[in-house]
């Protein structure tokens, strides 16, 4: 999953990035408002983790733009704001969740899977599809009930696949949300990884529709006549 961080501090954002990326996330920094203006008409995230108090354009102006824009970019706000009045005003302006600093790195981690499923329409931890298991608090694939060890780029791949059964995504697409910025990308890093996922977890598993993309197919209800 590829999310924007926006955040000026640069002590706090350089751990937030090394955190977000250890947990399997591919992550560009923006360090002002107008940075991360720029990032978001240019760029395709999955999740934006956004500093109210930015230079150049303040969190808060950049979160009503964004939402003027008729985006559904999931956002959790990051603030030293703690008044009830503040949270209040971040929600209002368009924030789907918040953490008032100091805050622990899990937490966030947790709370922006939580925005994940939330935006997938998934109600569970674990994403399911016939005998595989995707549960991603705990960045782990099981398959049949026995443990699968990916890699943190085929995981993410996968979890993306996973959250968009039955919907196309082409290698651009993907890669977009693999890599971050200055991260080098293999001409064919995509197709390495679903060759990958396909030994570790079955042919069948990820179809490939040529010169369009990739897909996992919705489970047919064989009941249904």
């Amino acid at each position: 999953m590829r999310v924007l961080l926006v955040e000026d501090d640069a002590l706090l954002g350089d751990g937030v990035r090394a955190g977000l990326k250890q947990a399997g996330f591919a992550v560009d920094w923006a360090q002002d408002g107008q940075a991360a203006k720029l990032a978001l008409e240019t760029e395709e995230y999955a999740l934006m983790v956004l500093d109210l108090g930015l230079p150049k354009l303040s969190g808060t102006e950049l979160l009503k733009w964004l939402r003027g824009r008729h985006s559904k970019l999931p956002v959790l706000i990051l603030t030293a704001r703690d008044t009830v009045s503040d949270r209040v005003a971040g929600l209002n302006a368009g924030a789907d969740d918040y953490l008032i600093k100091p805050f622990d790195l899990d937490e966030l981690i947790a709370r922006l899977n939580a925005l994940l499923r939330r935006s997938a329409g998934q109600v569970t931890q674990s994403l399911q599809h016939t005998d595989i298991e995707l549960t991603p608090s705990t960045h782990q694939v099981s398959k049949n009930g026995k443990i699968i060890e990916l890699s943190g780029r085929e995981f993410a791949l996968l979890h993306e696949l996973l959250l968009h059964v039955g919907r196309v995504k082409s290698r651009e697409q993907l890669e977009q949300h693999l890599y971050g910025w200055g991260e080098e990308v293999e001409s064919n890093s995509v197709e390495v990884h679903i060759h990958h996922l396909r030994k570790k977890l079955g042919a069948e598993l990820i179809r490939t529709l040529r010169g369009v993309g990739y897909v996992i197919d919705k489970q047919v209800d064989t009941n249904v006549l």
